[in-house]
């Protein structure tokens, strides 16, 4: 019998075409699935961005959260219960820092620092979508009119600062 099992390759033009995606999408992102399905206990996917895409900051109670940065740069912010910042680590192939593990609930967020950035991560399945509770109440919902003056905010907080959507 034939093994009709086969790798899953990520190529070039995947990536490529993912970040298309993202810039004709309107949250400015794009993901790929590299699971099978969202009952999988391990959650394996690529997420293309843009400059402008605000991961609004959450967090995930009972999983931990591993990424890798591929391509771009990205800050990533961890926060306190007040939405003070207590970490801020830049990632990406030119940083320092390519990959990172967050545990269980922390409040984080993700700052695109470069248009066309693409990171793989890794979490624990199965899928479920984050809650009314998963969101920090102190940040304005994806879409909102202050969204975009809270990344604004995400972009220049330093750690101690407590981030908040002031005029641009």
């Amino acid at each position: 019998m034939r093994n009709t099992l086969r790798m899953k390759l990520i190529t070039t033009e995947m990536l490529n075409d993912l970040s298309r995606r993202a810039a004709a999408g309107p949250r400015q992102r794009m993901h790929h699935n590299i699971h099978e399905s969202l009952d999988d206990p391990i959650q394996r996917l690529f997420v293309a961005v843009r400059f402008e895409s605000y991961f609004r900051p959450h967090r995930h109670r009972e999983k931990w959260e591993c990424a890798l940065v591929v391509r771009g740069l990205f800050d990533v912010l961890v926060f306190d219960d007040a939405g003070c910042v207590t970490e801020r680590v830049t990632i990406g192939p030119e940083a320092k820092v390519t990959a990172f593990e967050i545990p269980a609930g922390l409040w984080h967020s993700w700052v695109p620092m470069r248009d066309d950035s693409v990171f793989f991560e890794i979490k624990q399945g199965p899928f479920h979508p984050l809650g009314a509770g998963d969101f920090a109440d102190w940040s304005p919902e994806e879409g909102s009119a202050d969204a975009a003056r809270f990344l604004a905010g995400m972009r220049k907080a330093k750690i101690g600062e407590c981030v908040t959507a002031q005029p641009l």
